[in-house]
């Protein structure tokens, strides 16, 4: 099995479409350009208009939205097997920046490539609108979570769903997994302070909930978690190819 096979993209896309081998060949096309990019620099910054995007292979990144007063608003996490920049692909300027959380490796993807991947090969071009689709399905939750849940729903439901994303692509379980964020980033992701993110996680820690320590996530009672938070995994639709 090559690199390819083995990728956070392909276990992530092979949930939607039982990639062939030329799909994997299509795929293989698109690693062309392997770059890397250190932590805290970004990678793609707001209002850029240069025609690529990238595909992260290792590490973590945020999107974020820097508002007038110059709070930022993080919009979601990316790990491996993201696309990152897609939309500014289509759209020609991006409305959000990344920077990386770790160390990343990612492959630049340039628009040509990107589009001709499309028209030679549709089946891997649906399971990409896929990514994309679940990717929005993911910031409606999201508005739901700033807009509705209170801080402990909050923060456990978005814990949950990174574990989720993460089993996805091998790299967690239903236990728990490693995590590099800080309760700064969370305080961004989730619209509260460092400080009530401290407490609410002291408080589902107490509650045998959940444990966030030493860059781990652990689940205590993961079924009393998915309870408590009305954790609805659907949304994320990580049932199996759809298309075989």
């Amino acid at each position: 099995m090559n690199f390819i096979e083995k990728s956070p993209l392909a276990r992530k896309l092979s949930n939607f479409v039982a990639l062939s081998a030329s799909e994997f060949d299509a795929l293989r096309n698109l690693h062309k350009r392997r770059r890397s990019f250190v932590a805290g620099r970004d990678l793609v910054q707001q209002g850029q208009s240069d025609q690529a995007a990238y595909i992260l292979s290792e590490g973590w990144v945020c999107s974020y939205k820097i508002q007038p007063d110059g709070t930022r608003q993080i919009v979601d996490f990316q790990i491996p097997g993201d696309f990152l920049g897609l939309r500014s692909v289509l759209l020609r300027t991006s409305d959000h920046s990344f920077e990386p959380i770790t160390d990343i490796q990612a492959v630049e993807v340039q628009a040509g490539d990107l589009l001709d991947t499309f028209a030679t090969s549709p089946r891997l071009a649906t399971a990409i609108l896929w990514a994309a689709s679940r990717d929005e399905a993911m910031v409606v939750e999201h508005l739901v979570n700033l807009g509705r849940r209170d801080a402990d729903r909050r923060t456990a439901h978005f814990l949950l769903e990174l574990g989720a994303r993460l089993v996805l692509v091998g790299m967690g379980s239903q236990t728990g997994y490693d995590c590099p964020l800080t309760q700064y980033h969370l305080a961004d992701a989730l619209g509260l302070s460092a400080v009530h993110v401290n407490r609410v996680l002291r408080q589902l820690r107490e509650n045998g909930l959940l444990m966030f320590r030493n860059g781990k996530v652990m689940f205590g009672d993961r079924d009393r978690l998915v309870e408590f938070a009305g954790f609805d995994p659907e949304y994320l639709d990580q049932n199996g190819p759809f298309l075989k």
